[in-house]
């Protein structure tokens, strides 16, 4: 089988059994599936819907659902290219920050990762916000800065190495890429709420998952939960008012 016929199975699965088969997918990578499953959870029902994955990377996450009606912004030309091969119609390659989207015309918006790249979050949260359609939905999913892996990694960053007498013996198997790590910004949860705030946002929501620390993380099945205190990595959602509060 296929691995989209095996994503089309998946689908029909309940959580449980969804975060184990996409473990098995992803070739025994706890940490990566579980975050997959985490945004799944938190984009819910996408039929029908206007979707735009702001910094979607190479378009893997992409790859896990239907992505044939999903847009994306990709400041990278290579992994562009790689998401459009995946089936992601990439309209622009730059920064949210700088892009000129037509306005009240997405039912979802979400940036997978992307967030902890941008320097000013307000910013990238308005140009988000003007595109989305009243009451229409915000997602950010990402480590957050005050979690394990977030002191981990802004440790990192700033040794310059992974390899470093605090980290000896506590690292995960598989963490981020150093580069990835030296080139975030890294922001908390509450920053994220504040600014979403500052804006208009409402109606919020989060989900958590790698509960654990990170030298546990792939160990065994980690299942998504309610909340943000807890989790190496969350989902918050937050909606756009509609016209009847504006």
């Amino acid at each position: 089988m296929s691995d989209q016929g095996k994503i089309e199975k998946i689908h029909k699965l309940d959580t449980k059994h969804k975060t184990a088969s996409i473990i098995k997918l992803m070739e025994g990578k706890h940490s990566d599936a579980e975050v997959i499953c985490a945004a799944l959870e938190a984009l819910g029902d996408i039929a029908d819907k206007r979707v735009l994955s702001v910094g979607c990377g190479s378009g893997l996450f992409e790859s896990m659902i239907d992505c044939s009606g999903i847009e994306g912004i990709e400041p990278s030309r290579d992994m562009g290219a790689i998401a459009q091969k995946r089936g992601v119609n990439v309209i622009a390659f730059g920064a949210i920050e700088d892009a000129e989207l037509e306005e009240n015309a997405y039912d979802v918006i979400y940036l997978n990762g992307s967030s902890s790249y941008m320097e000013d979050l307000t910013r990238a949260f308005n140009v988000c916000k003007k595109a989305l359609k009243p009451n229409g939905k915000f997602i950010s999913l990402d480590v957050p800065k005050e979690s394990a892996f977030g002191f981990m990694y802004l440790l990192a960053k700033e040794a310059g190495t992974f390899d470093h007498p605090s980290l000896s013996g506590v690292m995960p198997k598989l963490p981020y890429p150093l580069e990835l790590c030296c080139a975030g910004v890294w922001h908390s949860t509450e920053e994220k709420i504040d600014a979403l705030k500052a804006l208009g946002f409402h109606d919020f929501d989060f989900y958590q998952t790698l509960l654990r620390n990170p030298m546990y993380t792939n160990e065994s099945v980690e299942d998504v939960v309610p909340g943000y205190q807890s989790g190496g990595y969350g989902a918050l959602i937050a909606h756009k008012l509609s016209l009847i509060h504006i």
